[in-house]
């Protein structure tokens, strides 16, 4: 027999309900509201939302059941209390891992406000129910095509860069295999440091094995270490990073930080298998060169790639095709800007990022009251392909090899671009949502 336990247990929740009453939800039992409007919280939670929305879902749910909720809420755990009349019901709830799913972060929008119109209908029990039905839905896609939704996403990535099609192909299949790797692992629940270490090392391994088999032993065209750094960045956590951001606009500093903290861990443990990679190969990370393309050209190439990439990224969040779609619409225009700006004027890097971010918000929040998406949902997969990965690991590489100096660079302009990705979509969302520019 097995020895292993799982160091988190289920939550039993039928044991916090009388299942056998159906009574409508706005007459049950403190204990029964405060579980459902926990629940939905915790749900809200696994799926990636950041502090404010899950506050938002729970107390949405909560004045229609007329109690009042209290909630310190973190990256993978929520601590609130319930109060009606007399009484208080506290309680601490908790997941083993975070994850980001847009299409289930929109089912629970939907059931929030579905079931804050339906409490003097329905039961908990019968709430409880539908959320076993979202809970238990598995992924919208298969290994295999989030795995060449990584590949797209990485190797469009690497034209926008600055890489030409070889070095887009080797990243192609390089995070391409990474990524199937990982999906493999995060079935099997294999824990977040040997996840991002093997599927970082088996992409990176892909990329030099076919870049070392093509120059040196098929002699086909020049060596093309620029690329390689690309084929890792599926892993790169912009979800999180830009919500912790948010969290942290709303004054939820702990929810903030240990998302932060969180992006942090992935990016230090991914960045030093990629540069251990690239040690034991003798590979560099240089600058790319410039392609030798009409400008014109260049421009209409840089649309088709930015929407390749964010509908890539967005796959691999589990966006719903239609949302996915319309996040690479939208990130399209605010990421050529970027770029554009970077290449032909001397603004400031960090100031490109914000306007770029800023506008990419603005376009959101124009289009939401005709699709019913949640911003964050379109939003965050839109700019993550601004995310500067490879200053972060670049940085790694420098501080690796003792060069402090050039290291303490690029972690410096990686931190700076980061910060002005997260303005830019929190003062687009203080000039457009009422409800988050008040402090109350």
């Amino acid at each position: 027999m097995s020895n292993f336990r799982k160091q988190h247990m289920q939550i039993m929740w039928d044991n916090l309900i009388d299942v056998e009453n159906q009574k409508a939800a706005e007459n049950a039992p403190l204990q029964e509201k405060a579980a459902l409007v926990g629940r939905i919280g915790l749900m809200m939670l696994s799926v990636g939302a950041g502090a404010y929305r899950v506050r938002a879902a729970m107390n949405k749910l909560s004045r229609a059941l007329n109690i009042t909720c209290n909630a310190d809420i973190g990256l993978l755990s929520i601590e609130y209390t319930c109060l009606a009349e007399n009484q208080a019901y506290t309680n601490a709830l908790s997941i083993h891992r975070s994850g980001v799913n847009t299409d289930k972060f929109y089912q629970l929008r939907v059931f929030t406000k579905w079931a804050a119109e339906s409490v003097s209908r329905y039961s908990i029990k019968q709430f409880f129910v539908i959320l076993d039905d979202i809970d238990k839905a598995a992924g919208s896609y298969s290994t295999l095509t989030l795995s060449l939704s990584a590949a797209f996403a990485c190797a469009a990535l690497t034209f926008l860069l600055g890489g030409d099609h070889i070095e887009c192909l080797l990243a192609f299949l390089g995070a391409g295999t990474g990524n199937f790797i990982r999906r493999k692992m995060l079935k099997k629940q294999i824990t977040l440091y040997a996840n991002v270490a093997v599927s970082v090392a088996a992409a990176c391994l892909v990329y030099i094995a076919l870049e070392v088999i093509f120059h040196k032993y098929l002699n086909i065209f020049d060596d093309h270490h620029e690329g390689y750094i690309c084929s890792m960045l599926f892993v790169i956590p912009g979800f999180p990073l830009i919500t912790g951001g948010i969290d942290l606009a709303k004054l939820d500093i702990r929810s903030g930080l240990e998302r932060i903290c969180y992006s942090f861990l992935i990016i230090f443990v991914a960045a030093l298998t990629g540069w251990l990679c690239a040690y034991f190969f003798n590979f560099f990370p240089r600058n790319f060169d410039s392609m030798a393309l009409h400008h014109h050209i260049k421009l209409i190439l840089r649309f088709f790639a930015s929407i390749i990439s964010i509908y890539g990224f967005s796959i691999m969040f589990n966006s719903s095709r239609k949302m996915a779609l319309l996040a690479a619409l939208i990130g399209c225009l605010p990421n050529v800007m970027r770029l554009e700006l970077i290449d032909y004027t001397n603004l400031p890097f960090q100031l490109i990022a914000f306007l770029a971010s800023f506008l990419a918000g603005l376009l959101a929040s124009a289009i939401k009251k005709f699709t019913g998406f949640p911003r964050t949902t379109i939003t965050v997969p839109s700019i993550v392909v601004m995310v500067p990965g490879l200053y972060m690991y670049k940085g790694m590489y420098f501080f690796a090899l003792e060069d402090y100096g050039q290291g303490a660079v690029y972690f410096t302009k990686a931190i700076m671009v980061i910060c002005a990705l997260a303005l830019g979509l929190i003062f687009a969302r203080i000039l457009t949502d009422k409800n988050f520019r008040t402090s109350s």
